[in-house]
């Protein structure tokens, strides 16, 4: 049928009409906050993210109670990151699995203090001297003059994910982008008896432009380099298919597609191929820009859900976005 007897615009003549028919939910339980925990910072201190409006590292103090303030706002995830004091990084990341480290204590601590669901990220750059996911070594071959080594890296990526298991979290999330790293974590979290943490896998992770102001938060950049040689060419859709794939055969619990908002048609693509929970992180770069065009006025809030939304339209079960906290605090669902 047609117009006049079919008309669309029945479906929008209110808005009780609209929430019924809507077929995208946002729910607060699909945000997963990410937290910054500043190893250097003491009692109640916060200091500000310049390259992320409205965003903090926090001491351990500080970040609990925030996040239990988040919680009763009805946030039920968080991903916990940490920034170690400068002078403790190394070659081999040792601050990484040390049952001191500032992601061990505060994971103890959101265990202890609330019932969030409590997701850590594994990888080595922010621990690393050299700022690289991995451990490395100099090579001629390669175009930076660097090699980022990929077996000799597992076994400490392995190490941190065990770290956190004992400290109580509840998934651990390789970002690394090292081939086979699923599989080493499985097995060591199952040989030392830690068979229901879950492995939030990094899947689709693309060398993106987009982490600027994440790297300046984590003070994780590269000294020399880049992460080309690890991360995905933000050319190649096909490829996304393979490595979920494998971390599907390698005991993942979830997968992952990193960035969020250029890559809908990635999230799209995964979803269809795999029945995985799926997650999206909407990274900083997503989240500053446009954070930084309310502030200047060029666009409104409604921005913010929007973006959210269309990361849930293509397929994204669970979405880790610093706007989580902004979207919870003013109460915007």
């Amino acid at each position: 049928m047609v117009f006049p007897v079919t008309r669309m615009r029945r479906y929008r003549k209110n808005s009780k009409i609209r929430d019924i028919v809507r077929e995208t939910k946002l729910n607060k339980e699909d945000l997963i906050y990410p937290i910054f925990f500043k190893e250097e910072l003491q009692g109640d201190e916060k200091e500000p993210i310049e390259s992320m409006p409205g965003e903090y590292r926090y001491s351990l103090n500080a970040g609990i109670e925030f996040a239990k303030q988040l919680e009763e706002k009805g946030l039920k995830s968080i991903i916990v990151f940490g920034v170690p004091l400068p002078e403790s990084k190394d070659e081999v990341a040792s601050p990484d699995y040390s049952s001191t480290g500032i992601v061990q204590r505060a994971i103890r601590e959101l265990k202890k203090q609330t019932d969030l669901v409590v997701i850590g990220d594994v990888c080595l750059c922010q621990y690393t001297s050299h700022g690289h996911c991995g451990l490395i070594k100099e090579n001629d071959d390669t175009d930076d003059g660097v090699e980022i080594l990929n077996d000799e890296s597992l076994e400490y990526l392995a190490k941190v994910a065990v770290s956190y298991a004992k400290a109580g979290v509840d998934i651990v999330a390789p970002s690394d982008m090292m081939d086979g790293r699923v599989d080493v974590i499985r097995t060591a979290l199952d040989e030392n008896g830690f068979y229901n943490v879950m492995i939030m896998s990094y899947s689709a992770k693309y060398a993106s432009a987009f982490y600027e102001p994440f790297r300046a938060a984590a003070d994780s950049s590269p000294t020399h380099g880049n992460r080309k040689s690890y991360q995905m060419d933000p050319a190649n859709a096909l490829e996304a298919i393979r490595e979920c794939e494998l971390d599907v055969i390698e005991g993942a619990d979830f997968l992952m597609v990193k960035p969020a908002l250029p890559y809908l048609d990635i999230i799209k693509t995964i979803r269809e191929e795999f029945t995985l929970p799926l997650v999206s992180y909407n990274v900083s770069g997503e989240y500053s820009m446009i954070m930084a065009a309310i502030e200047k006025g060029f666009l409104t809030e409604n921005a913010i859900l929007e973006s959210l939304i269309s990361i849930k339209r293509a397929g994204s079960d669970l979405i880790i976005t610093n706007f989580a906290s902004y979207v919870l605090l003013n109460d915007l669902l």
